[in-house]
């Protein structure tokens, strides 16, 4: 692992709304940048009462202004909902005024249920056009010649890093073909995680953007002084899961410590499954645990995640794991 870097989806607790989980963000970015995280990565998500990041852009612009060196990006910007050539007027915009901390990291779903996607996008195709609207959006970002038709402005020249992310062996796949940088989302689902890690590096091509293969995996982590508080602090994101699997949607849910009277073996099962990538407990707890992650998959970046309910809990979480991951962290080898 090169470097470390940190994903949130600007959770909205209860008790709290949209307002609060903004600001929260924004503090929590001051924080991982003098903790030492390299990137800041807010994903797109719509129509969910506990995630404040649905305008995406307009996020990063608001982070980036409240930070001075971290990279800031989407982790990610759902394609299908947006024109590529809107996509690289907004990322050119931020690029231009941000030089150099913008990146871009672009995903194949919704990222919302079917309903709010057809009211994003207005109309709904049956073609996979993912793969060509990659294509053309890194062409609005790159040289084009001012004959062209079409060119973002802000955009054109700005060349901003775009990342392929997914949770399947399709942008695996793609990322290899393309020669792009790729993110895999084992945070939530991280089963096909060791098989795409695998496509990717195998079939890299070597490109303009990148000349060898740059893997970056997802995982969660919840830490604390103790093992105990870390179970507690963490019992919200088991029940956020939860919800989502038994269709009961909210803000992300005040901890508990009777978690097996909120949620049945079943569902309980499904979603330490899910968080299977993750890592709780103690400074030493989390340490054996993200090592192993880092032994097993050798990342070239770890990006961590996670969800507490108390603002402060979460912001010392992150810091602990900043600590442990510094420890953790191999010098970039000369080229």
């Amino acid at each position: 692992m090169e470097k470390f870097s940190l994903l949130d989806l600007s959770p909205i607790p209860e008790g709290k709304n949209a307002t609060d989980a903004l600001s929260n963000s924004a503090d929590l970015a001051i924080a991982a940048e003098k903790a030492g995280y390299f990137r800041y990565w807010v994903a797109e998500h719509h129509n969910m009462t506990g995630i404040a990041s649905s305008a995406t852009a307009v996020l990063i612009g608001y982070l980036a202004s409240v930070t001075q060196t971290m990279r800031i990006g989407a982790g990610g910007i759902m394609l299908p909902n947006h024109a590529p050539l809107m996509v690289a007027e907004q990322f050119g915009t931020l690029a231009s005024i941000y030089q150099g901390r913008v990146d871009l990291g672009l995903g194949r779903a919704p990222g919302t249920d079917m309903a709010t996607a057809r009211a994003l996008r207005r109309h709904m195709s049956q073609n996979d056009s993912f793969p060509d609207d990659v294509q053309e959006l890194i062409g609005y970002l790159g040289d084009m010649p001012e004959s062209a038709s079409v060119r973002a402005i802000p955009g054109v020249g700005t060349h901003v890093p775009v990342w392929v992310l997914g949770s399947s062996l399709y942008g695996a796949q793609l990322a290899a073909y393309l020669g792009l940088p790729y993110c895999f989302a084992s945070h939530f689902a991280p089963d096909m995680l060791e098989e795409a890690l695998y496509l990717y590096r195998e079939n890299f091509r070597p490109s303009e953007a990148l000349s060898r293969p740059y893997a970056m995996i997802a995982a969660g982590v919840c830490a604390a002084e103790t093992d105990a508080e870390a179970e507690l602090l963490r019992s919200s994101q088991l029940l956020s899961f939860a919800n989502i699997i038994t269709n009961r949607r909210g803000k992300l849910p005040y901890p508990t410590e009777d978690l097996a009277s909120k949620i049945t073996a079943p569902v309980m099962a499904r979603v330490q499954h899910m968080l299977s990538c993750s890592a709780a407990g103690s400074p030493s707890a989390i340490k054996a645990q993200l090592g192993a992650i880092l032994d097993k998959y050798q990342p070239d970046e770890l990006m961590v995640t996670g969800m507490i309910h108390d603002h402060s809990a979460r912001v010392r979480s992150f810091e602990i794991a900043a600590g442990v991951l510094s420890e953790l962290q191999e010098p970039v080898k000369a080229s």
